[in-house]
């Protein structure tokens, strides 16, 4: 006989969180599990990523804060297992800013995690990024690096990593963290770089480039993403954390250099350089020796074929992005 296990998604009407949920209740999902979604609904949170599974009977939508420590208590109360993704996300915007952040990600975080350990959550899948590390010359990090993270984002995200073991270490609560590189695909929120300079080139508008285009990032696709995230979620070890890279490192000129080819723009007159941002990370890259050899994870997806894909979704679907990018601009720059 199958159980099912019920799992509480936080932040899953956001980028990475309704890939998920699409995924897992997708035909090709584990057909175990249904899915409660909780979202707060800011700015970044959109419930259209979440139409393909509206109708699913394994399904609930749930408007709410992970601050408020009632609501969650209901509901982690009613769940098996915790994978969280909600979290202010955005450097510029912690750094014109770091209240939210820290509140969302420290006090949210630590709000969520308390409430799993007394209402007896079996398992807590801890979702952040590689940002907590720092910026690195040469080589790459593996997951018993120390942290020293540089901007308030990933700052707030390194303290939510640290409470969430915590919690483990203190009172044996089956915690598992990953740490991700830089995600790309559709249904991105047209802030963050790729989508943004897609959406801005499809309408034929100037794209900046920080400072001397220089910094290095690894890309991750969120198929990957998604599927390293079950990987240690299904099979993972209580108390771990688990790098999650793509496998493909570009400068952001290099970046910006494809993104012009594939939406048919030309250097000279769609870029623009700007002044680089403040704190400025010169490289990211993340040791996935722990994930590929306990739980056999490998990217799947080459960076050539999904960029093609991201590309071509944001073309087709502008009925999605157009409306989101005019708020961005009448709101106008991060306050």
């Amino acid at each position: 006989m199958t159980t099912t296990t019920r799992i509480l998604v936080t932040g899953g009407a956001g980028f990475i969180g309704s890939h998920y949920v699409r995924t897992l209740l997708g035909p090709d999902g584990p057909g175990d599990v249904t899915i409660t979604v909780l979202d707060k609904l800011t700015y970044a949170g959109n419930l259209a990523n979440l139409d393909e599974v509206r109708g699913h009977p394994g399904f609930t939508f749930v408007r709410g804060d992970i601050c408020d420590a009632e609501l969650v208590t209901r509901l982690l109360a009613e769940h098996d297992q915790v994978v969280h993704f909600a979290a202010e996300s955005h450097v510029d915007r912690s750094i014109d800013g770091g209240a939210e952040f820290v509140r969302t990600n420290v006090v949210g975080t630590h709000t969520l995690i308390d409430a799993a350990h007394r209402t007896g959550i079996k398992v807590f899948v801890h979702i952040s990024t590689d940002e907590v590390y720092g910026s690195i010359d040469e080589g790459s990090w593996p997951e018993t690096d120390p942290l020293r993270p540089n901007s308030p984002y990933s700052s707030a995200k390194a303290s939510s990593d640290l409470i969430a073991l915590s919690y483990h270490r203190t009172h044996g609560l089956d915690v598992r963290v990953t740490r991700c590189s830089n995600n790309y695909g559709h249904h991105h929120f047209p802030e963050k770089v790729i989508p943004l300079f897609v959406t801005s080139l499809l309408d034929r508008k100037k794209v900046p480039l920080y400072g001397d285009g220089g910094n290095v990032r690894d890309w991750l696709h969120i198929d990957d993403h998604v599927q390293g995230i079950e990987l240690v979620r299904t099979r993972g070890r209580a108390g771990e954390v688990y790098n999650i890279g793509g496998g493909t490192e570009l400068s952001n000129k290099e970046l910006t250099g494809l993104l012009l080819e594939a939406c048919g723009a030309d250097w000279d007159t769609s870029v623009e350089y700007v002044e680089d941002r403040k704190g400025h990370d010169r490289r990211y890259s993340v040791d996935c020796t722990k994930i590929r050899e306990e739980l056999g994870y490998r990217p799947r997806k080459s960076f050539e074929e999904g960029l093609a894909e991201t590309v071509r979704w944001y073309r087709d679907n502008r009925s999605w992005w157009e409306p989101l990018s005019r708020r961005l601009v009448e709101a106008g720059p991060p306050a």
